[in-house]
């Protein structure tokens, strides 16, 4: 006998809101639940615990929802060609290159900022501030999309 689970308790195994299950369902990540008897209640069974948790894994890896869905894809199909897995994970880790990039920068300039702040303690107005605005436009303009 295949255990039931309603949206909330789906939700609490998984440590989700409902609204994430139902955005996921809505997404196509997760199967359209079948309903109760009375038809009031979603019910979800063992295989879409197991898909949610794959999900969140996921995400947690790295992945985005699109990429999810893909590999969703390759999952439900039985046969997960290595090729297209690995051209996701090359793409996700290309991603995180590019943030571990902007995080350094964002760490030289607080870094900066700090280092201002501490010799320019006694002055009446904190330059830093002036600066902090500066490197913000700045950074904005070389940002995609």
């Amino acid at each position: 006998m295949t255990r039931s689970f309603t949206i909330g308790q789906l939700a609490g195994a998984v440590g989700v809101p409902t609204t994430t299950v139902r955005y996921y369902e809505r997404r196509g990540l997760l199967r359209p639940a079948t309903r109760t008897g009375s038809g009031n209640y979603r019910a979800y069974g063992e295989d879409d615990l197991d898909r949610l948790r794959f999900i969140r894994a996921a995400q947690a890896s790295g992945f985005a929802l699109e990429d999810v869905a893909t590999l969703l894809a390759l999952r439900d199909g039985r046969t997960a060609p290595c090729r297209e897995v690995q051209d996701l994970i090359e793409s996700r880790l290309s991603d995180v290159a590019e943030r571990l990039k902007d995080l350094a920068r964002v760490a030289r300039v607080l870094k900066g900022s700090l280092k201002l702040c501490r010799e320019n303690e006694r002055r009446g107005r904190c330059e830093v501030i002036d600066t902090i605005a500066v490197a913000s436009v700045g950074s904005k303009s070389r940002r995609r999309g």
